[in-house]
């Protein structure tokens, strides 16, 4: 790219990006961080107390041409005034120069579909191989994307699907049987349906308070908990995360502070491994089929700068002017809960 930085608004990029597009790249990434490479800090404020929240997440790795700055936010009065609840940008800078070279405004697209990629990575080193039942807690965007995301890596065959609200639970067993009619949906009335009886658990909310209990998850179940994103929220209780028999996060360092892991006493927590560790086969994501796994994520800027590398080589080069979106970037999606 030459001259000014260039701009690239949210239907250019989900129109060519969609999590399959940055799995690889994600990977990389966080092979990268785990080895101790580059920086990743993190930034949360509130500004709309627990109707709305900003995420600054920033990275650079060594031998990368770029490094980003994203500011992600989460409003649902934006929602109700006819828009998507999510926003933001990641701006890329020449990791030469720090010249600004690009601004991505992907209205929250490129955070979720490098957390589903995440996800997709937990589940194909974590989970059992024979996995075929999958628990989702949450009915909104990164829900869905999770379940596309296992459903491409495990064998899944059933879905037990619980929402807050009806409308979204709806919207997401349509979208699903759109994209994978093999796939059976069940709405189930409450969380504890929805983890029983699981060989997969997904929680993508934004809840405050522990959603899943210890007694809930059977022996061999994997976990992928990527809702409680902050030091405000929650989704596996204290005693869920001390029945596990093996937690791997994507920081060690920032899930201290943010998340479930953050609420326990300093004493009680465990983390295993980092998923950059588990991907580079230096650490194990499991070791028996009865082990209880969970991996918790709170999503890493490493990962943006991954996303947003994919996006620059996709949209700024001509080589792709007419670049067909994705089936999974294209698909209308539920909105978050």
């Amino acid at each position: 790219m030459t001259g000014g930085p260039v701009h690239f608004g949210p239907e250019e990029i989900r129109a060519v990006v969609g999590y399959p597009e940055v799995l690889e790249p994600v990977a990389a990434a966080l092979r990268d961080y785990s080895r101790g490479l580059g920086d990743s800090p993190v930034a949360v404020f509130a500004p709309a107390g627990r109707e709305g929240d900003v995420h600054v997440k920033s990275a650079w790795l060594p031998g990368r041409s770029v490094f980003t700055v994203k500011v992600a936010s989460w409003f649902l009065e934006r929602a109700r005034r006819g828009g998507t609840a999510g926003s933001g940008v990641i701006a890329v800078f020449d990791a030469s120069t720090g010249d600004l070279r690009a601004l991505l405004e992907d209205e929250h697209h490129l955070s979720d579909v490098r957390t589903a990629a995440a996800g997709a990575l937990a589940a194909r080193t974590m989970a059992r191989r024979d996995s075929h039942v999958l628990g989702v807690i949450g009915s909104g965007t990164q829900a869905y994307l999770q379940t596309l995301a296992v459903a491409d890596e495990l064998p899944l065959r059933d879905v037990r699907l619980w929402g807050r609200r009806a409308s979204q639970v709806e919207a997401f067993a349509r979208a699903l049987h759109v994209r994978r009619p093999d796939i059976r949906v069940v709405a189930v009335d409450d969380p504890r349906a929805a983890c029983e009886g699981v060989d997969v658990l997904v929680t993508a909310t934004s809840s405050t308070e522990p959603l899943v209990h210890a007694g809930w998850l059977a022996p061999g179940t994997h976990v992928n908990a990527v809702g409680a994103d902050d030091p405000t929220k929650a989704e596996l209780s204290p005693e869920a995360l001390r029945r596990a028999d093996r937690i791997v996060v994507d920081s060690r360092e920032l899930t201290s502070v943010h998340g479930d892991l953050s609420r326990l006493p300093e004493r009680d927590r465990r983390h295993h491994a980092e998923l950059g560790e588990v991907l580079a086969g230096t650490a194990p994501g499991r070791e028996g089929d009865d082990e209880i796994t969970v991996c918790k994520l709170i999503g890493l800027g490493v990962q943006d700068l991954a996303a947003a590398e994919v996006t620059l080589d996709l949209l700024g080069e001509p080589r792709v002017p007419g670049a067909t979106a994705p089936a999974h970037a294209r698909e209308v999606r539920p909105t978050r809960p």
